[in-house]
């Protein structure tokens, strides 16, 4: 009964592993239809948030179930605790990704990007990029030092979405609103993106010592 137990709680893990790469990929493929204007990538994009949702429902389900037959106490109630909010943060990444997605579908056969904006947005795809490569790497190792170094990437993206705002509020700003609404919009989903990140980082910290940290914001 205990093997059984602990293949359950492994498969819990492997969920999020496989929920933390697919988005991952998700918003590395609505990062390059943004830039691209590639409405194929971006419709698959959003077509493929159902199965993020759907890798959610089974945390939760088999979460649940695990509290319902086995009664988790010390490092085992952790993990099927913290397996909750990290689905939810991860679903929550897999949204924004979906968002971004849109926005490129809005704007085709444009490129939704002003081009001056191109170069912050790269790099904030690239930093969403990396930090969503961590969560799945951290989720496979429980390492508690790697989970810390979010901290940092999210500083990172703060930097990147001020440079972001301060391009459209400048006075060489010539787009008018729509390209500036669109812009804000990116802004914050790539922050919260990693916010997101950060949070689940911050439960896998939680699971490997016990302690708690305040959430990102």
């Amino acid at each position: 009964m205990r093997e059984e137990y602990r293949a359950e709680l492994a498969e819990v893990t492997q969920t999020l592993v496989d929920m933390a790469e697919g988005v991952r990929d998700a918003m590395r493929q609505a990062s390059a239809a943004l830039l691209e204007a590639d409405a194929t990538g971006a419709e698959e994009v959003v077509l493929g948030d159902a199965e993020t949702d759907a890798r959610y429902h089974q945390v939760e389900e088999r979460v649940y179930d695990l509290l319902a037959r086995q009664a988790p106490v010390a490092s085992d109630l952790r993990l099927v605790v913290t397996a909750l909010h990290i689905g939810a943060d991860l679903e929550r990444m897999g949204d924004l990704a979906c968002h971004v997605a849109k926005i490129a579908l809005r704007r085709v056969p444009e490129v939704a990007v002003p081009e001056e904006l191109r170069p912050v947005v790269g790099d904030m795809a690239t930093t969403a990029d990396r930090i969503a490569g961590k969560i799945a790497d951290i989720l496979r190792t429980a390492d508690a030092a790697r989970a810390a170094e979010l901290e940092r990437d999210d500083d990172e993206m703060d930097e990147l979405q001020k440079q972001l705002y301060g391009l459209m509020l400048g006075t060489a700003w010539r787009h008018g609103v729509e390209p500036a609404v669109d812009g804000a919009l990116l802004g914050r989903w790539y922050e919260r993106f990693a916010d997101h990140a950060v949070n689940a980082g911050q439960a896998v910290l939680y699971f490997v010592t016990g302690e708690a940290a305040a959430p990102a914001v």
